[in-house]
C-alpha cells in the first residue's frame, strides 16, 4: 500500500478533519480573545463553519463537498445517539406523553406554513412577472427550509424531469439559504432575548454549575482503574448502536422494496434521510436492556456515563455544524434570484412568527428554549436547532432537545400528505391551486390539534 501523500484516499479524511479542527481551534481563540466576537453569542462552530467557507471561496481550503455531506449526516446520528444513551432525561415538559404528537404537529404546520407561502410566491410570479416560472417551484421551501437538502435536492431533481430548469440546483440554494437563516438569525434573536434579559447565554452561567463529583458520574459505573477506559466505552455503545440502525434501517427498507415496490423511493429516502429517528429509537432499547440487565444482574456496572455521553453528542454536532456551513453552495441559480430572495425572506420570516405564536402555548415552561431550537431545525436541520439550544442549555436540561427528536418521529407520519401534494402540485395548474387549498386547511387543522390537545390553556405570556 501506498502510504504517501499520491494516495489521498488515504489522506484526504485527515486533511479535511484536520481543516475543520483548525478553524474550530483558530475560533475558540478568537471568541476568547474578541469581546465583540464573545458578546455576539456566536458558537464557535458556526464562526468556524463560516471561516471555513470564505477560505473555500478564496481559493486558500480544497474542500471534498462529497465527504463533508457524509460528515453532516452521520454526526447527526451519532449526536442523537449519545443523548439518546444518557441514563437520565431532563426535567419532563407539561403534557406528559403528548408532547411529542404535537411537537410532531407543530414541526408540520410549519412545513404548511412555508408551503403555502411559497405557493402563493411562485405562482403569483409565474402569472405575473415571471411567467415561464415552474409554479410549484415554491413547494421546495419546506423542502429545503423544513427537511433539508437531502429532501431539496431530491424534490428538485424530480421537478427537473417535469420541466423545472435548474430546479435541483434551486432547491439545494433554498436549503442552503435554511441553514444560513438558522444560524445568522438563530444567532441574532439569541442576543435579542440576552439583551432583554429573557435568557441567560452559556457563558455568562458557568460559574454557577455544580461541579461535583456527581456532576461526572453516576452511582455504580465502571471503575475508573478499569482495564478499558470509560470514553472507550461510551464510544463503543454508540458505534454499535449505529451498527444496528443501520441493520435495521437497512431490513425495514428492503421489506418496503418486497412489499410495496410503488412506495419505494419515498419511504427509503424517508427512512435514510431520518436515520437519526431510528438510531435514537435503537439507543433508547440498549439503553432500556442496559438497565434491565443490570437489575437483573446480568451485568454489574452501569455503562454509560452522562458527562461523557453529553461531551461526545457535543463533539459530533460541532464537527457537523462546521462541515454543513462549509459545505454550502450557493451557484447556478442565473435567472432565479428574484423567486429565491422572496422564498428565502418569507421563510425566514413566516417560520418565526409562526413558531413565536404556537410555542409560547405548547412550551409555556421552557418557551425560549422550544422557539429557539424549533427555528433553528425549521429553517436548517436538527443539527442546527441543537447548535442554537447548547448556548442557552448547554447541558440539554429541558425537554426541548428531546422535543426536537419525538417531535421529528411523529412528524414522518404527520408529513405523509404533504409528499403526495408536493408530487401532485407539478402535474397541472388546477393541481397546484389544489395543493395551496388543501395545504391551508391542513395547517388549520394541525394548529387546532395543537391547541386542543394540550387541555386546558396555560400559555406563559411573553414579559
Amino acid at each position: 500500500m501506498d502510504y504517501s501523500s499520491a494516495n489521498m484516499s488515504l489522506w484526504n479524511i485527515i486533511i479535511q478533519l484536520g481543516l475543520i479542527a483548525g478553524v474550530i481551534l483558530l475560533s475558540q481563540f478568537l471568541r476568547s480573545k474578541l469581546s465583540f466576537v464573545r458578546k455576539s453569542m456566536m458558537p464557535v462552530a458556526v464562526l468556524g463553519g463560516f471561516i471555513l467557507l470564505i477560505l473555500k471561496y478564496l481559493g486558500v481550503a480544497k474542500l471534498d463537498a462529497e465527504l463533508l455531506e457524509m460528515l453532516v449526516y452521520h454526526c447527526i446520528a451519532l449526536g442523537f445517539i449519545a443523548m439518546s444513551l444518557r441514563t437520565t432525561g431532563g426535567q419532563k415538559s407539561r403534557g406528559g406523553q403528548r408532547i411529542g404528537l404535537r411537537s410532531g404537529a407543530l414541526i408540520v404546520s410549519t412545513y404548511l406554513v412555508q408551503g403555502v407561502a411559497g405557493l402563493i410566491i411562485t405562482m403569483g410570479l409565474a402569472y405575473t412577472f415571471m411567467p415561464g416560472l415552474f409554479k410549484a417551484a415554491g413547494l421546495l421551501l419546506p423542502m429545503g427550509y423544513g427537511q433539508g437538502p437531502g429532501q431539496a435536492n431530491n424534490i428538485g431533481g424530480s421537478y427537473e424531469t417535469m420541466g423545472f430548469t435548474g430546479g435541483q440546483s434551486f432547491g439545494l440554494a433554498i436549503a442552503a439559504s435554511g441553514y444560513l437563516c438558522a444560524c445568522i438569525v438563530g444567532v441574532i434573536m439569541l442576543n435579542i432575548l440576552s439583551h432583554r434579559h429573557k435568557i441567560t447565554p452559556r457563558n455568562e452561567s458557568k460559574g454557577s454549575r455544580d461541579l461535583s463529583v456527581g456532576f461526572f458520574q453516576d452511582n455504580n459505573e465502571l471503575p475508573v482503574s478499569d482495564s478499558i477506559d470509560r470514553l472507550s466505552v461510551q464510544f463503543a455503545l454508540i458505534l454499535l448502536v449505529y451498527l444496528l440502525t443501520y441493520l435495521l434501517t437497512k431490513a425495514l427498507a428492503g421489506g418496503v422494496t418486497a412489499l410495496a415496490p410503488g412506495l419505494t423511493d419515498t419511504v427509503n429516502t424517508l427512512l435514510w434521510g431520518f436515520n437519526f429517528v431510528v438510531g435514537s429509537a435503537v439507543a433508547m432499547l440498549v439503553r432500556l436492556l442496559l438497565n434491565k440487565a443490570q437489575k437483573s444482574k446480568i451485568i454489574e456496572h452501569q455503562y454509560q456515563n452522562n458527562y461523557l455521553l453529553n461531551r461526545l453528542s457535543g463533539f459530533f454536532f460541532d464537527i457537523m455544524i462546521v462541515a454543513g456551513i462549509s459545505a454550502i453552495n450557493m451557484e447556478e441559480l442565473s435567472g432565479l434570484w428574484l423567486p429565491f430572495v422572496l422564498l428565502s425572506l418569507a421563510g425566514a420570516v413566516l417560520t418565526w412568527l409562526h413558531l413565536r405564536w404556537v410555542c409560547k402555548k405548547l412550551y409555556p415552561d421552557y418557551y425560549y428554549e422550544g422557539l429557539i431550537s424549533m427555528y433553528g431545525m425549521l429553517t436548517g436541520t436538527i443539527g442546527s436547532g441543537i447548535l442554537l439550544l447548547r448556548e442557552m442549555d448547554p447541558e440539554f436540561s429541558t425537554p426541548a432537545a428531546n422535543n426536537l427528536l419525538t417531535g421529528s418521529s411523529f412528524a414522518i407520519i404527520f408529513g405523509a400528505p404533504i409528499l403526495v401534494l408536493v408530487s401532485l402540485a407539478p402535474k397541472s395548474d388546477l393541481l397546484c391551486l389544489a395543493t395551496l387549498c388543501i395545504a391551508a386547511v391542513y395547517l388549520v387543522l394541525l394548529v387546532l390539534l395543537i391547541f386542543k390537545a394540550g387541555g386546558k390553556k396555560q400559555g406563559a405570556e411573553e414579559k
